[in-house]
């Protein structure tokens, strides 16, 4: 479908297709509304913002292989032109502040209304935030800056989270920390997001910069 007179083009990401056709249906019925794509993880969210630069991506966070927030990482820069509207049901820190810094406009939850819905894609569509209350508070206080303006690595930390910062810093993939920790893959990818989450942090590149400007890991 292409984009026709002011329709507001939508690219829905979502890894359950029962939730891609149900906001796909309530969107369908807005006069103004035209969803052009639909992908149900990050790489294929990507593919479709380069082929249909819509106005407005709704994405979901959480999703096997490339998440929500790399996957938005990514579609920006592939289509500047898109504005991404994160529609998760995640509310804390961990999850919010890398969305938004990876380029995130609006952060929503999966618990808001129809209306209220269709309210956010034509506020993207036109450049402007909506931030649930919840995710608003924080990112108040942020600016406000009642957290520390620059989170010591050694407090904020578990032990655990340390080792594997250590080891993102020394160039290791999740398998090889996994492998290393004796842990599982999934739990490495959890203690990952949580230390990104912690430091306020985009991405491993950033948490492995971090790491070494930190002295959390020494050169020999």
């Amino acid at each position: 479908m292409e984009k026709t007179g002011d329709q507001i083009t939508v690219l829905l990401v979502d890894d359950h297709a029962l939730v891609r056709q149900g906001v796909r249906a309530f969107l369908e019925t807005q006069p103004d509304i035209t969803v052009v794509a639909e992908a149900g993880d990050g790489e294929e969210a990507v593919r479709c913002a380069a082929e249909y630069a819509p106005d407005v991506a709704l994405m979901d966070l959480i999703m096997p292989g490339m998440d929500g927030v790399e996957a938005t990482r990514r579609l920006t820069a592939r289509s500047p032109r898109t504005n991404v509207v994160m529609l998760t049901s995640y509310h804390d820190d961990e999850h919010v502040f890398p969305a938004i810094r990876a380029g995130a406009l609006s952060y929503v939850l999966k618990e808001i209304g129809p209306e209220e819905l269709a309210d956010a894609v034509r506020k993207a569509a036109a450049g402007e935030a909506v931030l649930h209350p919840r995710v608003a508070a924080r990112v108040v206080r942020e600016l406000h800056g009642a957290r520390r303006d620059a989170p010591n690595v050694f407090h904020e930390l578990s032990d655990r989270e340390m080792e594997v910062l250590k080891l993102i810093a020394e160039g290791l993939g999740n398998a090889e920390i996994a492998q290393r920790l004796y842990l599982s893959e999934k739990t490495v990818k959890s203690h990952v997001s949580n230390i990104l989450g912690k430091l306020h942090l985009a991405d491993r590149t950033q948490a492995a910069v971090y790491a070494w400007r930190e002295g959390v890991v020494r050169r020999g």
